[in-house]
Formats: C-alpha cells, sequence, structure tokens
C-alpha cells in the first residue's frame, strides 16, 4: 500500500518539469545549509547549559571556606 519506486519517478519527474533543475539544486543547497545551522545551533544551546551547569556547581562554594582560604594566604604573607 506505500509507494512503488515507479509512483516516486513518476513525482520526480513532474517536480522537475516545474520547477527546473537549477531551481530544485538551489532548493537542495538551501535546504543543506538550514540543516547545518539547526544543527550547530543545537550543538551551541548544549554547550551553553554544559556551561552554566558548571557555573552553578562552582557557585555552591560555602563562602565562609572561601574566606578562610583567602585569609589564610594573607597571614602567610605577612
Amino acid at each position: 500500500m506505500g509507494i512503488s519506486i515507479w509512483q516516486l519517478v513518476i513525482i520526480l519527474v513532474i517536480v522537475l518539469v516545474l520547477f527546473g533543475a537549477k531551481r530544485l539544486r538551489n532548493v537542495g543547497s538551501d535546504l543543506g545549509s538550514a540543516v547545518k545551522g539547526f544543527k550547530s545551533a543545537m550543538s551551541e544551546e548544549e554547550t551553553k547549559k554544559d556551561d552554566a551547569s558548571l557555573l552553578n556547581k562552582e557557585s555552591d562554594v560555602i563562602e565562609g571556606e572561601v574566606t578562610s582560604k583567602s585569609t589564610s594566604k594573607n597571614e602567610s604573607r605577612d
């Protein structure tokens, strides 16, 4: 009940006649560029989420611990 190979060939020939080979090539390259842009945007978003999670982990440091480390450094300098 699916599309046979001959039906697909007929549809492709009709599309080729209606739009022309040059226009179909441009549409194909535009579609490829759009897919690449979408993939890069998705990977960029994942990188931002990873960076944000790292920043959240660093901000979980207790403030008293940070000040005690900094005061011990200051005392060793004296």
